[in-house]
C-alpha cells in the first residue's frame, strides 16, 4: 500500500508544540538490513555477517545509519510533500538492532517566514522500544 502523498501545512494553523503523527514500524530485521546492503551500495560486512560484527565487539550485526535517517526522512515527508522539504539534518545516538521497533515521531519546533518563504521547523527522531532514542534530527518544511 503506497501512502497519500501530504498536503503541504497550512502555516497559520501550525503551532509550535503541535506533533507530527508517529509511525511505528516493523521490527528490524536482518533480511532488511541484507536488502539495504544491496540497494544503497553499502555493503559493510558489520551489517549482515555475525562472525564479523563480532569480531568487532559488537552483539550482532546493526542497522545501517543512513536506514534510520530513511526512516526519519519517511517521517518528514508524511508531514508535508517531498517538493516542501528544505532541510533534513541528523545526529546518531544509539544502534539500532535486529528485532528493534522503532517509532518515528516528531513536533513543530518553530515557524518564521524567510527568503519569502513561510517556514516550519521541525524536531524529528527514532526511538526503539525501550524509549531510547536512536536517531535525533531537526528538518524544516516549506508551508502554504
Amino acid at each position: 500500500m503506497v501512502a497519500a502523498t501530504p498536503k503541504a501545512p497550512i502555516f497559520d494553523q501550525v503551532k509550535v508544540g503541535d506533533p507530527i503523527k508517529p509511525i511505528v514500524l516493523p521490527p528490524i530485521s536482518r533480511h532488511q538490513l541484507a536488502l539495504y546492503c544491496g540497494g544503497s551500495g553499502d555493503h559493510n560486512p558489520i551489517h549482515v555477517d555475525l562472525d564479523f560484527a563480532k569480531k568487532f565487539g559488537f552483539k550482532d550485526v546493526f542497522a545501517h545509519g543512513m536506514l534510520s535517517m530513511g526512516f526519519l526522512g519517511r517521517l518528514v515527508t508524511s508531514y508535508a510533500p517531498r517538493d516542501r522539504i528544505r532541510r533534513l539534518g541528523t545526529r546518531f545516538t544509539s544502534i539500532t538492532w535486529p528485532g528493534d521497533v522503532i517509532t518515528l515521531s516528531g513536533k513543530v519546533t518553530g515557524k518564521r517566514e524567510e527568503g519569502g518563504e513561510k517556514l516550519i521547523d521541525l524536531e524529528v527522531k527514532c526511538t526503539n522500544q525501550n524509549g531510547q532514542d536512536t536517531l535525533q534530527g531537526h528538518a524544516t518544511v516549506a508551508a502554504n
